[in-house]
């Protein structure tokens, strides 16, 4: 009889455990509400007008030909079936985002969104512009939909390491999540000292650019942050670097101290990059997403070290 009321009591926990929203589920939602947002964004009156093929074709600038070719191609093809096509988007990130929130459709909403990220990366931000040599972490590198789909890697619902240090860790292993970390914030840093972002102007000019559009408190901020950069393209590069590096090496460090500043680090370069990139053009009714900032945020958060106690939860 002790032993069938302990196994009634198991189960009532692991049911309680599992119903629980813990960091990664919690984790989860916010990435379904950033899938919803990008959807609505991309029902707005401009995203049915020649400007959203025309954004399209733009991201094909400065990529090699064998990348170029199928974004134009793209881009026509959606110019001459505006509507539909762009309906058809929006649709599929409202769906990605409610299948993410619905426990039952979370991993095949998951595994479509990796899919479509990888598409869209390609055909809509041009490889995110790490081929071009000219678009840095302040201006949206490497493409935000990217993010997406790492979160949505890292963020799997399964637990191969039930009781790992961080939440991104659970579904694919320490290492593993520590190397994607690394890949990420190091391309960064390497993006920040390319040709094209040392030269004097470079940083201020696409800060400013981001302003165009945007509301009064929003320009004044970004051109005053260009300002800021103006003629000093080499060594905000440098200064830059050195801070992303930092960051890429936030997890692999032994001492949670040092683990949990370079993530602080992580958190405040986002949210300053969101700043530089004009909150991702969403108060201009132009955007179809945020852009990097809020997706570099949620990855810093999946990546902070768990409690000991914590580190079992469902």
């Amino acid at each position: 009889m002790s032993e069938g009321l302990a196994a009634v009591r198991a189960a009532a926990v692991g049911a309680a455990g599992r119903d629980r929203l813990d960091t990664r589920r919690k984790l989860q939602l916010a990435l379904s509400a950033a899938w919803l947002f990008d959807g609505l964004l991309q029902y707005q009156p401009a995203m049915f007008s020649k400007s959203f093929p025309q954004m399209l074709a733009g991201s094909a600038a400065g990529n090699p030909a064998p990348v170029a070719a199928p974004i134009v191609w793209s881009a026509t093809f959606i110019g001459h079936h505006l509507v539909i096509s762009n309906g058809v988007f929006a649709t599929i990130q409202v769906l990605l985002g409610l299948g993410i929130a619905w426990r039952p459709t979370v991993k095949a909403a998951l595994a479509a969104s990796v899919v479509w990220s990888a598409g869209v990366w390609w055909l809509g931000e041009g490889l995110g512009g790490i081929l071009t040599g000219s678009l840095s972490p302040l201006a949206g590198a490497p493409g935000a939909v990217v993010l997406y789909a790492l979160l949505a890697v890292l963020l799997w619902p399964a637990d191969r390491h039930p009781a790992a240090p961080f939440v991104a860790a659970r579904a694919v292993g320490t290492r593993v999540a520590q190397a994607s970390w690394l890949i990420l914030w190091g391309t960064m840093a390497v993006l920040a000292l390319l040709s094209g972002i040392r030269a004097p102007g470079a940083l201020s000019d696409s800060v400013l650019a981001m302003s165009h559009g945007q509301p009064g408190w929003l320009a004044w901020l970004d051109a005053r942050f260009a300002d800021a950069l103006a003629g000093h393209g080499l060594a905000a590069s440098i200064v830059l670097a050195v801070l992303l590096l930092a960051v890429a090496m936030g997890p692999w460090r032994a001492a949670l101290t040092l683990t949990r500043a370079a993530l602080v680090l992580a958190i405040a370069l986002a949210m300053i990059f969101w700043l530089a990139e004009g909150t991702g053009g969403v108060l201009t009714g132009t955007a179809t997403d945020p852009n990097t900032g809020p997706l570099l945020i949620l990855i810093a958060v999946a990546f902070w070290p768990l409690r000991v106690s914590t580190a079992k939860e469902g």
